[in-house]
């Protein structure tokens, strides 16, 4: 049964937060910030209004996802600090005399109330509301990138996963009491998810029945981690190593298994709008709906900023007579003569297309025929890998049985094409292109800062989740920010 609002508690220790917690605490003035009865709004049908017992307040449980991105840690480390650090318990509304929450909850909040595909878009736009409230949005260029999250199980089997967890265990606890290798449990061969399931519990039952190791801090994150692998995720593990996630090209020669998130964000470096894709969909096709997103969130855009894989052909004629496209011409990218639902996506990064399997060219030539030569009208051919396409699962109506190799050619003329090679000429054009470097840096602080190198969970759902908080707590970190140079001024 679901409290209508957030329970307010006296308490004779509440006098502590104000000595403790200065005024420019940041939990504090987070918490001073934003109204989260939003929380409770958007999540009131995800819960019983008039059966079962109380359950804990989702504004609290929520704040404790935040709490875990803010500091990357597990769920059991995270309600283990929350039990004892002040700077907590005020941010999530305790009491200091009060108990704290079980991890499981966290657990069972994931996956049983945050499961609407909105969220993203829903904590995306409360934020730049926000924003808007406090004037902290002033410019109308918009800037557009991607940034790639590994895949929590980095394309290995589901077993590989808890070998590897469990040997950062047994590492941490070796370098503090060897002699407990003599109690550990017979390492299991073969890849039966049940044998490897039951092998970590039993590791774990000997890790902690030596309080003496168990207490140690690398011993605990560990053996958490390895905890909430199977608790978060055992339903996963049993089914699939992650079948959303799928393989994404950095560059020709570089690839990651994974997921994409596409943002969309302002010059203020407040996020706007966010799409998450697995790891091989093309940036450039999710240009139109961040701008939409952006857009709905009650922003004007004049300008969008992008590199050259915005610059395909259907997104010059988007930017025609809406906003201006500051995206580099990329001859391959802005392909003229095909068919636009053939599958086949540029990567900017390799300069190279990838098929519908995900398989990148091999190789690539410029040519032209007689007729083309007569039209002054070149094409490039991609070659790929003929030994892929014999035993792609898509190779029905892409490979003819007997071929010695595949291609894939395309037309690198049209008019709106020309029209953009000499906008890229004008100074206005250069002016705007140089602002671009601003996504990057926010990419590197979500990656390095804010735990989103790797996602915590498999599948696109737990992904959106994850980019969901992460997106909505780096863009209240950016208006505190923004919020305090502004009170200098």
């Amino acid at each position: 049964m679901l409290r209508t609002a957030e329970q307010i508690l006296i308490s004779e220790h509440q006098g502590l937060y104000d000595r403790i917690l200065p005024n420019n605490h940041f939990l504090r003035q987070l918490h001073d910030l934003v109204d989260f009865s939003f929380v409770i709004e958007e999540l009131r049908d995800k819960y019983c209004h008039d059966n079962g017992r109380t359950a804990e307040c989702p504004i609290r449980v929520f704040k404790y996802l935040m709490l875990k991105v803010l500091h990357t840690m597990s769920d059991v480390d995270l309600v283990e600090r929350s039990r004892y650090d002040m700077s907590f318990k005020y941010f999530l509304g305790y009491r200091p005399e009060d108990d704290v929450i079980s991890p499981s909850l966290l657990t069972k909040f994931r996956k049983l109330r945050l499961v609407d595909e909105n969220i993203l878009d829903m904590l995306i736009g409360k934020s730049v509301e926000i924003a808007l409230q406090h004037g902290i949005i002033k410019g109308k260029n918009l800037i557009v990138d991607s940034t790639h999250t590994l895949s929590r199980y980095h394309n290995r089997k589901p077993h590989e996963v808890l070998q590897q967890q469990a040997k950062e265990l047994r590492k941490a606890v070796y370098q503090i009491d060897e002699s407990l290798k003599e109690q550990m449990p017979a390492k299991v061969s073969g890849d039966k998810i049940e044998d490897h399931i039951g092998y970590c519990e039993i590791l774990l039952e000997v890790v902690d029945a030596n309080p003496r190791v168990a207490i140690r801090e690398d011993v605990m994150t560990a053996s958490n981690y390895l905890r909430e692998i199977l608790d978060d995720n055992l339903a996963h593990l049993q089914t699939s190593s992650d079948e959303d996630a799928m393989t994404g090209h950095k560059s020709a020669d570089s690839e990651f298994f994974g997921y994409k998130t596409h943002i969309a964000m302002t010059e203020e470096r407040i996020i706007t709008s966010a799409v998450v894709t697995s790891g091989e969909k093309h940036d450039g096709k999710q240009l139109q709906t961040l701008v939409e997103k952006s857009l709905a969130t009650g922003i004007e855009i004049d300008a969008v900023i992008g590199d050259g894989a915005y610059s395909e052909k259907d997104n010059l004629e988007y930017a025609k007579d809406n906003f201006e496209l500051i995206s580099k011409l990329s001859l391959a990218v802005t392909k003229g003569f095909h068919r636009e639902d053939d599958g086949f996506e540029y990567n900017k990064d390799a300069d190279m297309f990838v098929c519908p399997a995900g398989h990148m060219a091999t190789s690539k030539t410029r040519r032209h025929n007689k007729q083309e030569k007569r039209k002054e009208n070149p094409r490039i051919v991609y070659y790929f890998d003929i030994e892929n396409c014999k035993i792609c699962p898509m190779r029905d109506g892409c490979y003819k049985e007997g071929s010695k190799s595949k291609s894939y050619s395309l037309s690198l003329t049209s008019e709106i094409q020309k029209e953009h090679e000499k906008f890229q000429e004008t100074d206005r054009y250069k002016e705007l292109s140089a602002k671009r470097y601003m996504i990057e840096a926010k990419n590197g602080e979500l990656k390095n800062h804010m735990g989103y190198s790797k996602a915590e969970s498999g599948g696109i759902q737990g992904m959106r989740i994850q980019g969901a908080v992460t997106l909505f707590c780096a863009n209240l970190k950016r208006i505190l920010k923004l919020m305090a140079t502004k009170g200098e001024e």
